[in-house]
């Protein structure tokens, strides 16, 4: 009863978010209360939340003031060479865009957090999709992917459960699995590669001078071929502004500094003043702008970061620490301090409150038992004959159990159980472990995982929208990590 209801609950879930009956916040409040009073522990409920929110926290801490910190960075200008240094890569072309999105958050994620990984990738790259008119969900999609394949890095997070779990030493686990990994992460830059190909298609490419800071007398752009193609603007990091025409009616060339709107917007797209948000972050004459601060709030990042993955401080603590000593230094007068809280609330808000709702549902399934009784289910399920198989088995069962559990339940819960069925029949510990990490990428994206809300709330993205798209790749990736695990005799 227990095993039918919990896979019910997700069901119900998600199918809800998908097609966009409820929030995120409603559904992962309200769904699990729901199917708590079904399984008939309602009167446990509060306990069961309690003990959720008890858990999540210290993530939920984390999450408020990283938000806080990484959007004083934006506002101040650390991250305005980043930007620029991409548009001159990308040269606007939409392929190179979602490609240098695949490699930048691939690189950010070597400091083993998806949250910091989601807002530096964010920050740089938010702006130019909005002005490129590009789909924000294949932003959303690679980045997540990307991520996930780099989460399996020893401090990352998962390599360590699955090392402390069945006893193994995480190099063991994780050296070995290098090549299959690295594999993983080529098929997300494929993938990339092609998703960029489809949007230079749909929006076409803008062709820009030579010289990135030389202001441009006329800007050829040429032209889309699907929907929302019409109109598309760049004007970033200082080059000036280039507008396309609708599909069928060839290039149009338009005077340097001309504001015109970005695809599907209605918005003017002329540096701060723009009505499309997001825009501000490449405006060059901002106020909040703090360029002779630039080398001290590069260092404080740089000294975050690596306090962060040598584990000085609790990641609350560092980002708690951070925020007040980045607003302290950069807006000393109240005044300014709190209009740069202010402007960051919403994000905050959005996210703080989306990982408590998750609280109730990951306390709901812990506390009730679903979970443990659909993981049983999962494992009893598994014919005898794939005995001698049980690495394949666990690589597969990893990608629906990491995106319906949280990596402590499946690591601590159910791997421990795969590896003594592994182990009856021959199979080592450790390709059960290594096996097990082949579900990162599909995590990432689990309406279970906290970074996840982080990365849709700061790129404006419906959760269902970033669901629907991202789930096929994020497995698709999977299975090339295990296929590739099996192929070089990893797994």
């Amino acid at each position: 009863m227990l095993t039918f209801l919990g896979f019910a609950m997700i069901a119900t879930f998600l199918v809800l978010i998908m097609l966009k009956k409820m929030s995120p916040i409603a559904a992962l409040v309200l769904i699990p209360a729901l199917f708590c009073v079904f399984a008939g522990k309602g009167a446990h409920l509060g306990d069961y939340v309690i003990d959720g929110v008890g858990k999540l926290a210290p993530t939920a801490a984390m999450l408020m003031f990283a938000i806080v910190y990484f959007g004083v960075m934006i506002d101040v200008g650390l991250f305005d060479p980043i930007v620029k240094g991409i548009l001159r890569f990308c040269k606007a072309d939409p392929m190179r865009v979602v490609v240098g999105t695949a490699v930048l958050a691939a690189i950010v994620s070597l400091d083993g957090d998806g949250s910091t990984t989601f807002m530096i990738t964010v920050s740089a790259m938010y702006p130019l999709y909005k002005r490129l008119g590009l789909s924000l969900v294949v932003m959303t999609g690679v980045a997540a992917t990307a991520n996930g394949v780099m989460n399996t890095l020893p401090w990352g997070g998962p390599t360590a459960r699955a090392a402390t779990a069945l006893k193994l030493d995480a190099a063991d686990i994780f050296v070995p699995m290098i090549p299959a990994l690295a594999v993983g992460l080529l098929s997300v830059f494929v993938l990339a590669y092609v998703l960029g190909l489809k949007e230079r298609r749909r929006v076409g490419t803008l062709v820009l001078p030579s010289g990135a800071d030389e202001e441009p007398e006329l800007v050829t752009v040429g032209t889309g071929t699907g929907a929302g193609a019409g109109v598309t603007a760049a004007t970033a990091a200082g080059v000036g502004t280039t507008a396309g025409t609708a599909a069928g009616s060839g290039s149009a060339e338009v005077p340097a500094g001309t504001a015109v709107p970005a695809a599907g917007s209605g918005a003017p797209a002329s540096g701060g003043d723009a009505g499309e948000e997001g825009f501000q972050g490449l405006d060059p004459q901002r106020a909040t702008l703090r360029p002779r601060l630039y080398w001290f709030n590069a260092g404080l990042t740089v000294a975050l970061l690596t306090a962060m993955i040598m584990e000085l401080l609790p990641i609350p603590v560092l980002f708690l620490l951070g925020a007040a000593l980045a607003l302290t230094v950069n807006f000393p007068h109240m005044p300014d301090q709190k209009a740069r809280i202010a402007a960051h609330a919403d994000n905050v808000l959005n996210v703080a409150g989306m990982v408590f709702a998750a609280a109730v549902f990951t306390g709901v399934l812990s506390g009730t038992g679903m979970v443990k009784h659909m993981a049983d289910w999962l494992v009893g399920a598994i014919p005898e004959g794939m005995g001698p198989h049980m690495a394949l088995v666990t690589g597969l069962l990893s990608l629906p159990l990491t995106y319906f559990m949280s990596n402590d339940g499946f690591y601590f819960g159910v791997l421990p159980v795969l590896a003594e069925a592994g182990a009856a029949h021959g199979v080592s510990p450790l390709e059960i472990a290594r096996a097990s990490l082949v579900g990162q990428a599909l995590h990432m994206s689990s309406p279970l995982v906290p970074a996840v809300y982080v990365l849709v709330g700061m790129a404006k993205v419906e959760f269902g929208d970033h669901t629907r798209f991202t789930v096929k790749w994020a497995a698709l990736t999977c299975l090339v990590v295990l296929a590739a695990g099996m192929v070089f005799g990893i797994i």
